[in-house]
């Protein structure tokens, strides 16, 4: 039976946040739509957006504690959404929380989105916007020996991809990369990504994205590690990395393997599978199982955080 078992106290909630089948039809009116509710700021972090003058701009937003003096630690999140819908302000209630807890500077990343650019232009922007950060970091008050890069699914994918990037052309130092649950592998091949009942992000809308995302590469032997990381042949020498994933989510192999992988070649990694949670488990923030999810994440951020101080 090519289904999976759905954590019981998610799958009662399931249906009140289930996205359809990601397409052309309903592309526009997904990006019309807010993903997660506006954020309720808790007053104790501020953020200013930037235009970082790269051709063409990306905008970023900066996310400060108040009263933080620098230079402090950074963390730069990439959004997630399939490559194709999504926004940085995702990460709003991620660093209300994250940047006043753990006194950093936090920064997302308004990348373009296919299939208006298809890669390489989101990862362009994910580089040259990071490259403005390390270039001017006493401006904003980090500290450029203490960057961290994370994301979430698509944005795991620009942040694993973005990890072989700066590993290859040595411009950034990268002390770290959080992989949360990662969008890596465009073949599609392995047994969760042919699961018939996923949670949030279906196979059909999984390939939709990859379709947008690699334009005329898709479907050939052509697609390039930094595109979707699972095919990148060489993984040493790439910054630690945290690996996490729900049982129940379509990306659960591709994940599993990279963490492997990256272990294989001498990268220190942390890998978390977690039985019965679907893709996105955020989106169910009250679970016990989003819970735990979350905890690990903050447990192993706050040791990298306390070894760059």
């Amino acid at each position: 039976m090519n289904e999976v078992t759905l954590d019981s106290e998610i799958s009662a909630l399931v249906e009140l946040v289930a996205l359809p089948d990601v397409n052309a039809e309903v592309l526009a009116g997904l990006r019309d739509q807010r993903l997660m509710a506006p954020v309720e700021p808790s007053g104790l972090v501020e953020w200013e957006d930037v235009v970082v003058p790269l051709d063409p701009p990306v905008t970023i937003r900066i996310h400060r504690p108040v009263g933080l003096r620098g230079p402090a630690p950074c963390l730069y999140s990439i959004h997630g959404g399939g490559y194709v819908i999504g926004s940085y302000e995702l990460d709003d209630l991620k660093f209300d929380r994250w940047c006043h807890e753990f006194r950093i500077v936090g920064v997302s990343v308004e990348y373009r989105l296919a299939p208006e650019t298809p890669y390489p232009g989101p990862l362009d922007d994910c580089y040259g916007a990071l490259g403005w950060i390390y270039a001017n970091a006493a401006m904003i008050g980090v500290d450029p020996n203490a960057i961290g890069i994370t994301g979430i699914s698509a944005g795991g994918g620009l942040c694993a991809g973005l990890s072989l990037l700066v590993r290859d052309r040595a411009e950034i130092p990268v002390q770290f990369q959080l992989l949360d649950c990662p969008m890596i592998d465009d073949r599609q091949q392995t047994p969760s990504s042919q699961l018939d009942n996923l949670a949030i992000w279906s196979k059909a809308s999984n390939q939709f994205g990859w379709q947008c995302y690699l334009g005329d590469l898709f479907g050939t032997n052509d697609v390039p590690g930094y595109a979707a990381a699972s095919r990148a042949t060489n993984l040493a020498g790439l910054p630690p990395a945290y690996v996490s994933v729900g049982g129940a989510d379509g990306f659960r192999d591709e994940n599993i393997e990279y963490a492997l992988r990256l272990n294989q070649a001498g990268v220190p990694t942390e890998l978390h599978v977690y039985p019965g949670l679907p893709h996105g488990v955020g989106m169910f923030p009250t679970t016990r199982g989003a819970k735990r999810y979350a905890n690990d994440q903050k447990d192993w951020l706050a040791r990298q955080f306390e070894a760059l101080r």
